[in-house]
């Protein structure tokens, strides 16, 4: 299609400010409108959140925008899980095969602020505090209300692009004339999140190029690195039982269970009280949708379509890759009717697939990462890859370092992962594996990537 007639957009957080960046350098007239005040005017009122993984799937989005540059200066390295077992020594497990494959933590408020910088300099313009109260979808109008003084206003539109996360009002304003099939399922843990802060001599207090995980069997704490030298650190723990966050009322109990599962955590957060009082348990679910859009008029991508746990790190990544798609889809298409189809289409099935391993992520994250079999495992995934280069790949690696589609990584780990457990049942080192054998079903099982 051809640029004509206004594009709305609800919600100026990462995705959409990123997705008013692409479609206004095509030439659509963007108008954004977002609840919350302007960070850049009033500082970010996102609050305390998990810090933000950056893969390739979310740097391709940014290359693409021009913004690598600018968000790179800002990001970390983390080379890999540096796990921390009760009463042992940490120790890295490495992402990829070396610094090539890598990930990136960024800081949620200030990716944000330059995405906002992208959009508006390619022509975007966007209004805060303007909460989306109701839509008028035969006659594609759009209310907005202000919250701080109630005053409204309608805004008219071409297509209406939902951004506004996990409890959009573009969702809730299709709900009544599109059956959505939705469904929230609440994962049954929270989180809770602390600060590392940097060491006396003002560097950091950890190995700063890791995530650090303290796996406990059925919860644990990360802690990923800030440019500032602090580490942002989040307990995930059930909701309720024992240990649970039901079970910790007060602060002496919060310290009590961290001086028995984390102690050589504890010494790192000297204010621990503080953190524990002032961040409040966070709600940890997926979003599960049928249907994203409403023919031509509506469409919503991101949180707002598909939110996901956090234990693969991919939300925002999927995020940027939904951005790309829907402006490559309205530039190809004639109407907007089929664009939002063929986006529908092409990325339904992959944030269905990152969502399932997201949820199977938290499992390996906080029950398996210092398990001896896993271990083994991975190294022979590991010695796999390097023999069968372009078949077998770790599902990690298609995730985080490669475009390849989500549901391709999904149903490819699927049977690399029976190889794996195939090939190491009964052995207890990589030097009783068989190779030979595990090289016959990667070439039975496998087609080349």
């Amino acid at each position: 299609m051809k640029p004509a007639g206004a594009l709305t957009i609800a919600g100026a957080g990462l995705a959409g400010a990123l997705l008013a960046t692409l479609l206004a350098r095509r030439g659509w007239p963007v108008e954004v409108f977002e609840k919350r005040p302007d960070p850049r005017a009033r500082g970010y009122e996102g609050g305390r959140s998990i810090n933000l993984a950056l893969a390739e799937r979310g740097l391709d989005a940014l290359r693409q925008a021009g913004l690598q540059d600018v968000v790179m200066k800002q990001a970390v390295m983390m080379r890999g899980r540096m796990v921390h077992p009760l009463g042992g020594e940490p120790m890295l497990q490495r992402y990829g095969r070396d610094d090539s494959e890598v990930i990136w933590s960024v800081h949620r408020g200030r990716l944000n602020i330059a995405l906002l910088d992208a959009a508006e300099a390619a022509g975007a313009r966007i209004h805060f505090n303007q909460r989306l109260e109701g839509v008028d979808f035969d006659a594609r109008i759009a209310r907005f209300v202000n919250d701080h003084d109630r005053t409204r206003r309608e805004q008219a539109f071409t297509a209406l692009l939902g951004c506004d996360g996990a409890g959009s009002g573009l969702r809730a304003a299709m709900a009544p004339h599109v059956e959505l099939g939705e469904s929230f399922e609440p994962l049954g843990h929270g989180y809770k999140e602390l600060e590392i802060p940097p060491a006396a001599d003002g560097g950091f207090r950890i190995e700063p190029n890791a995530l650090h995980i303290w796996p406990r069997g059925g919860y644990m704490c990360i802690a990923l690195p800030n440019t500032e030298r602090t580490f942002t650190v989040t307990l995930f723990l059930p909701n309720a039982g024992e240990p649970g966050f039901d079970a910790l009322p007060t602060l002496a109990d919060a310290r009590a269970f961290f001086e028995r599962d984390f102690a050589d955590a504890l010494p790192l957060l000297p204010d621990f009280e503080r953190d524990w009082t002032n961040n409040p348990v966070g709600v940890l679910a997926t979003l599960r949708l049928r249907h994203w859009r409403l023919d031509g008029r509506a469409v919503l991508l991101g949180d707002a379509a598909h939110a996901m746990v956090p234990f693969h790190g991919q939300g925002m990544n999927c995020a940027f890759e939904d951005c790309l798609a829907l402006d490559r889809h309205i530039a190809a298409a004639d109407d907007f009717d089929a664009a939002f189809a063929a986006f529908e289409a092409e990325r339904r099935p992959n944030a269905e697939a990152i969502q399932a391993m997201a949820l199977e992520n938290y499992i390996e994250m906080r029950d398996r990462v210092d398990d001896a079999d896993y271990l083994l495992q991975r190294q022979l995934e590991v010695t796999l890859a390097g023999r069968h280069p372009g078949v077998f790949l770790p599902r990690y690696s298609m995730v985080s370092f490669t475009t390849i589609p989500y549901a391709t990584a999904f149903e490819r780990g699927k049977v690399q992962r029976q190889i794996l457990v195939e090939a190491t049942r009964g052995r207890a080192s990589l030097d009783e594996v068989d190779l030979a054998a595990a090289d016959a079903l990667v070439r039975e099982r496998l087609a080349p990537l």
